[in-house]
């Protein structure tokens, strides 16, 4: 599953670790020196979050922390029914209609 974000699109950038060593002119050294530089990538903050789409369906999507801060994702509505209460009616129509 590819690390992007499906609001935005942000995707893993590069960067660098940079090791130095010495001690800073403005602390009286004579100066750091850089000894060693070691390539990384930066991974956006992606959450899974069930979203009410443009279209209207509802999913899980993967969004980055900052479009839900944004505003750019619409949450899905709470489901306020109880699953059990629902296959109890669906039980009870379907006796119904076998009588």
């Amino acid at each position: 599953m590819a690390r992007i974000c499906e609001m935005t699109g942000a995707r893993p950038s590069k960067g660098s670790i940079i090791w130095r060593s010495g001690k800073p002119k403005r602390e009286g050294g004579i100066g750091t020196h850089i000894t060693a530089i070691t390539k990384r990538r930066f991974f956006p903050n992606l959450q899974r979050v069930k979203a009410l789409l443009p279209n209207g369906e509802v999913r899980y999507v993967r969004v980055t922390a900052k479009a839900i801060k944004k505003g750019l994702v619409v949450k899905a509505p709470k489901r306020t029914w109880r699953k059990d209460a629902v296959t109890d009616k669906k039980a009870k129509t379907k006796s119904r209609a076998s009588t």
